[in-house]
Order: structure tokens, then C-alpha cells, then sequence
């Protein structure tokens, strides 16, 4: 089994150079998304993937060890959420290289896990800004899913987003008030609170 299973990382390795697009690896590093090995694949082809591939747990686990990006981005594509658990979350989210991968997987993954809100209210409370950007990512898509939060998880939602938003990461910032954005979008008592939150801190909501 693991040696299918490694055939199959080989040969999806080799299938990226057919996908390989200069320009946007290019425009990656730019932005200062460094990674080990990068074919600047664009997020539609892996998607074409990974629905040619089907879901599939060991093959996820294993193209996640890789440190390529599309490995990894690829692997949130293939993870069945119901088989994630928790620990395994945690342990993703130690090894995210990168923003694009932090938000591709709270997209692809993250959002559809039972405990995806304890998860994402979790790594907001992190001191490092990988994990917030996640969660607040995380949330994001919950939100415009319309699941509303807790009064206690709203009062810890706006408490953290807004030191996010005053913090030096513009990534950070900008996750942050996506994810007030949608937090607003669920009524019209979220959108005062929202409201009333940035003016505390003399910013202006989008």
C-alpha cells in the first residue's frame, strides 16, 4: 500500500510540469511566497486534479509531507474532512509554509470539519500569524454559511480581530476584516457590532 501510494506522489509530481506557469511562480515570489519548489500551477488545474483523483486520506497525508506547494495545496483537496481529526488539524497547521496554503486549506478543508469554529477560534489566540489567518479564514466561510456564532465566541471574535487588525501584517489585517466583512453580513445587530468595533480603533469599515 505505501509503495502504491508513493508511486502515485511520484507520478502527481511529475504531472505539475505540465502545469508549470512561470509567470505566476514569478509573481509568488514576489509577493514573498517562498517555497522549497514551486511550479506556479494555478489553483483551477488542481482542482481538475484532485476531481480526477477523488478524495483519498493516505494519499492526502502523504503529498502533504512534501514540501512543494502544490503537494500541499493539493493534499487540502484530497482530505476527506470527516476522516480529519483534530490532532491531525493541529499538526497541518504547525507545517503551513505559507499564507496561500493557510487560506487554501480553510477553504478546501478546514470549513468542512465538525469542530471547524473550535479549531478556528483556537489558532485566532495564537501568537503567531499563520494560524489567525487561517482561523479567520476558517470563519469566514462558516459565517457566510450563516452560522452564528456564540454571544462569548462573538465577544472573543471581535476582541481578537481587533488587535489583528491593528497588528503589522498586512495579510493578517486583511484576513481579519474579511472575516468582520461576513461576520457583518449575518444580520443587521452583526453589522452594528461590527460597526461599532472598528470605530473604536479609528479605522473605517470596508
Amino acid at each position: 500500500m505505501r509503495e502504491e501510494i508513493q508511486q502515485q506522489v511520484k507520478e502527481i509530481k511529475q504531472s505539475f510540469r505540465q502545469m508549470m506557469d512561470g509567470a505566476t511562480a514569478a509573481s509568488m515570489r514576489q509577493k514573498g511566497l517562498g517555497y522549497k519548489l514551486n511550479w506556479g500551477a494555478t489553483l483551477p488545474r488542481l482542482r481538475e486534479k484532485a476531481e480526477e483523483l477523488g478524495k483519498d486520506y493516505d494519499l492526502a497525508v502523504a503529498l502533504w509531507k512534501e514540501n512543494v506547494r502544490e503537494c500541499k495545496i493539493l493534499a487540502t483537496m484530497l482530505m476527506p474532512p470527516e476522516k480529519m481529526l483534530p490532532d491531525l488539524a493541529d499538526l497541518w497547521m504547525e507545517q503551513t509554509p505559507t499564507s496561500e496554503v493557510a487560506e487554501q486549506a480553510a477553504f478546501n478543508l478546514y470549513q468542512h470539519l465538525s469542530f471547524a469554529a473550535d479549531k478556528a477560534f483556537q489558532w485566532l489566540s495564537s501568537p503567531d500569524d499563520l494560524p489567525q489567518i487561517c482561523g479567520y479564514h476558517v470563519l469566514s466561510r462558516l459565517f457566510v454559511k450563516g452560522n452564528e456564532p456564540t454571544e462569548r465566541d462573538i465577544n472573543e471574535f471581535i476582541d481578537q480581530a481587533l488587535v489583528a487588525l491593528q497588528s503589522q501584517n498586512p495579510i493578517l489585517q486583511k484576513a481579519a476584516m474579511q472575516s468582520l466583512v461576513h461576520f457583518s453580513e449575518l444580520g443587521l445587530v452583526y453589522e452594528r457590532l461590527a460597526q461599532s468595533a472598528i470605530r473604536r480603533i479609528g479605522k473605517d469599515f470596508l
